[in-house]
């Protein structure tokens, strides 16, 4: 219910605010009876992946091979950056940046500049298969891939440089996620486990006992205390999503169980004053659900 409200009043500002953004970046007023303007969608093909950029801002990347910055107050896509020559696979950014990153079936990954010229303002290649996980340090001065080719890399933002390489036999990445004002990346894998590498000599700090189905996604809280992983799964065996401690005991805290298909993505929500601790999975069986993190019970 709380929730309810929280979005009811989220949807009330929305709906009343009385600027909107236009494509080209400015900001305009609504017309005189405050109907929203309508845009274009922000991709010609499917959204393959989103992460926020600024309080306003989001990034998207797609099959159509692009990467578009949008409002989410007014739906317009104000910047969209062209270079992947195959889709994208994954987008991020250092929360406040201007700075944007996409990794693609290519291989390649590429950053962007939200102010700057349309094309890329550096190159990452190296992985000699699709890029499946991106983690960008919380001052974007580091980044680190992952790919289906068994490897970890750790770059340079600002020179392009890779500054390491880690290869683990079997080790399909799915995703990465960097651990707030930490020098650790949290991956999800293929092969069943979670990972910690210590960014600083790129090695494995830590690797999570291995659950029985493939580790599709992670997330850390925002206090670094706590990280998730999403498993996939059928027919209701598997398709959790697991709670991990970072801090003390390195061990599992709880699970969330309730979907009925391959649970692909999981995400901390932001604490609320009035509203306890939760987490957001999405699923292949079309639903998502929200838990209180402590108890694992659905909101």
């Amino acid at each position: 219910l709380l929730v309810a409200r929280a979005m009811g009043k989220l949807q009330s500002k929305i709906s009343f605010h009385t600027t909107k953004y236009r494509a080209d970046g400015s900001v305009g007023q609504t017309g005189p009876t405050g109907a929203p303007q309508q845009h274009s969608p922000a991709h010609t093909d499917a959204v393959t992946s989103v992460a926020a950029l600024k309080p306003d801002l989001c990034v998207s990347g797609g099959r159509d091979k692009s990467v578009a910055v949008s409002s989410w107050r007014s739906g317009a896509a104000l910047r969209r950056f062209i270079g992947h020559e195959r889709e994208v696979t994954k987008v991020t950014s250092a929360l406040d940046s201007s700075r944007v990153f996409s990794a693609s079936r290519d291989k390649t990954v590429k950053m962007w500049e939200l102010h700057g010229a349309s094309g890329p303002s550096q190159h990452f290649p190296g992985h000699d298969l699709v890029v499946t996980g991106l983690a960008v340090s919380p001052d974007a001065s580091q980044l680190c891939t992952g790919s289906r080719d068994n490897t970890v890399c750790k770059w340079d933002t600002e020179t392009g440089e890779c500054l390491g390489r880690a290869a683990i036999s079997r080790n399909l990445v799915t995703h990465l996620c960097w651990v707030p004002g930490e020098p650790y990346v949290i991956q999800t894998s293929e092969d069943k486990t979670t990972r910690v590498w210590d960014s600083r000599e790129l090695q494995v700090a830590h690797t999570f006992p291995a659950k029985q189905h493939i580790q599709t996604c992670c997330d850390v809280s925002q206090d670094g205390r706590y990280c998730l992983s999403s498993s996939s799964g059928s027919a209701g065996h598997g398709a959790e999503a697991t709670l991990w401690d970072l801090r003390q005991t390195r061990g599992r805290v709880c699970e969330y169980k309730g979907h009925f298909q391959t649970t692909t993505s999981c995400v901390f929500l932001p604490r609320g004053p009035a509203l306890a601790p939760s987490i957001a999975t999405s699923s292949s069986d079309s639903t998502v659900k929200v838990w209180d993190q402590g108890t694992a019970g659905r909101g």
